[in-house]
């Protein structure tokens, strides 16, 4: 039996990079993998990816800064499929410079897309993940909502540092409710949010000399939804290659 057999995952910002590893092997491993991205070309050619290796999928368009939105497509999931049982908030933006040149506007928006999301998904889920009986919620936060990394991308860092305690306190609140709620730290990842920067500087930057892949924190996050990690709540998890351990 895979160990996601029968269950239902929302995983936003499903259509690239980690997401789309997480969704991929979610289905894999028996799950029905809802594709939650604004990027619908993308969701679509992942689902029909997934569904010509067996598995199955579906894509849902989903602007992750919506309350509306939110509402919308956890009861499109519900009532399609009867159930949600893993929320994972993956969906996130960056940016690169330092504070005194970061504008209000990034600023907003970079929190909308990497915190306030987080917020309005696990808020939107909460009535059928409980429903669920076995529910998980793995947040996606960062090795830099542990450390300051550069001094740079200020609205980034404190984005994923709220994400990191907003996982320790929803933990807490449903602790008796059936719902499991875990935080996953990637580090220089190999994924599109990393844009033009120099991946030699991250490579030197990583004690393992190389940078991550997708895989590789699709893995861990995976494991923090599903029964082996059935006594994990309010956790951190670290993959970085090192870096947080300097």
């Amino acid at each position: 039996m895979a160990r996601f057999d029968g269950r239902v995952g929302i995983i936003t910002g499903g259509a690239s990079g980690i997401g789309r590893a997480t969704a991929t092997r979610f289905a894999a491993e028996g799950g029905t993998a809802i594709i939650a991205d604004v990027q619908d070309d993308k969701a679509t050619e992942l689902v029909a990816e997934i569904e010509a290796a067996g598995g199955k999928a579906k894509a849902v368009h989903l602007d992750v800064t919506s309350e509306q939105g939110w509402n919308d497509a956890v009861a499109a999931v519900v009532a399609e499929f009867g159930r949600l049982d893993v929320l994972v908030n993956n969906a996130g933006i960056g940016d690169s410079l330092p504070i005194e040149e970061t504008t209000f506007d990034t600023w907003q928006k970079v929190v909308a897309v990497t915190q306030t999301s987080v917020f309005l998904g696990t808020k939107a889920a909460a009535e059928a993940l409980k429903a669920s009986g076995n529910g998980a919620v793995v947040n996606i936060s960062s090795m830099y909502g542990i450390v300051g990394g550069f001094g740079t991308g200020p609205a980034y860092h404190a984005a994923k540092g709220a994400v990191r305690t907003m996982t320790k306190n929803t933990a807490l609140g449903w602790a008796t409710e059936g719902v499991r709620v875990n935080s996953i730290h990637p580090g220089f990842i190999d994924t599109p949010i990393l844009g033009d920067t120099d991946r030699e500087l991250l490579i030197g930057a990583e004690p393992v000399g190389r940078l991550g892949k997708p895989e590789e924190v699709a893995a861990v996050i995976l494991f923090a939804a599903s029964d082996d990690a059935s006594f994990m709540t309010g956790s951190e998890l670290v993959v970085d290659g090192g870096y947080t351990a300097r």
